[in-house]
């Protein structure tokens, strides 16, 4: 039993953990929980009465509302492949970047590695950016939200500490069956190094997925707008589509039927989110600790 070998210092100190634990994961599941439950219930019942488990005074019309607007559908897809197009050219250029700064033999490794940091903490600015972008021709372009902060150099890092830890033999033995390092690296180093890989793609799908402010900066056209603009004018704006409150006869009704829309949309667009993270969870915990700790 690893216990016994605990001090009554460590026990306490174990158990204080335990405690802030609890009280994270509640703040965490609470507020889900609230929005999740509101996206069910009647707007004027929930300000007045608070949350009710009765099921009989719950409806989907909120739901209803959102799945037959066509706009949420057109942000939803393109947040699908913004997401998606963003994550594969970051984790592409990440992974690859990183395997030459992890090799020793690589000349002018300290010297990039130093470029590298010195752009963690210091950067143009949003208005060089945004001339840069425009002198590029990606303003009102889907490159404009895909390509710009497509790589992330503590993702690099990150990447460059998990190749360190692997055995040195590895590279060896692959250099004596003939190996240049294009197939090392896509043949024998790519399978070994999906743990990282996995923590790169959640890490990256996320940030592109939540994101909403250099759409709002570089997206003109509202037809390219991702998901996250469209449920920003419910819930900052507090606008909903007209197609939403068409049918309600009332400005108290259409006030009712847009808080309920908000709570409807937020479950909606975390939809992917939930689906992904258990296909990548097994991967996370050795990835992370890896890739962070080691070296």
């Amino acid at each position: 039993n690893p216990n016994k070998y605990l001090t009554k210092r460590d026990k306490i100190y174990l158990h204080l953990c335990y405690v802030l634990l609890g009280v994270v994961i509640v703040m965490i599941i609470v507020p889900l929980a609230y929005v999740l439950i509101a996206s069910f219930m009647d707007p004027v019942q929930l300000a007045n009465a608070g949350i009710t488990f009765d099921f009989r005074k719950w409806s989907l019309d909120g739901y209803r509302r959102v799945i037959h607007d066509n706009m949420i559908w057109r942000g939803f897809f393109n947040s699908i492949v913004y997401s998606v197009g963003f994550t594969f050219i970051s984790v592409l250029t990440t992974i690859m970047a990183a395997y030459p700064l992890s090799r020793k033999d690589f000349k002018g490794r300290r010297f990039f590695n130093t470029v590298y940091m010195i752009t963690m903490f210091f950067g143009g600015g949003l208005m060089p950016t945004y001339l840069t972008i425009q002198d590029l021709g990606m303003i009102n372009t889907p490159w404009a939200l895909i390509l710009p902060n497509a790589v992330n150099v503590w993702n690099i890092i990150l990447a460059r500490t998990y190749y360190t830890s692997l055995p040195g033999e590895l590279h060896e033995a692959a250099e004596l069956d003939g190996c240049n390092d294009s197939q090392y690296f896509f043949r024998i180093m790519f399978p070994v190094c999906m743990p990282i890989v996995m923590v790169l793609i959640l890490y990256q799908f996320v940030a592109q997925w939540n994101g909403y402010f250099d759409a709002m900066i570089y997206l003109e056209d509202e037809k390219l707008q991702p998901l996250q603009l469209v449920i920003r004018s419910l819930l900052i704006q507090n606008t909903p589509r007209p197609g939403m409150v068409s049918d309600a006869a009332s400005v108290a009704m259409q006030a009712k039927i847009s808080q309920l829309l908000k709570y409807s949309t937020i479950i909606i667009s975390s939809v992917p989110l939930f689906v992904m993270y258990p296909f990548f969870a097994k991967y996370f915990e050795k990835g992370i600790m890896i890739g962070s700790v080691k070296g």
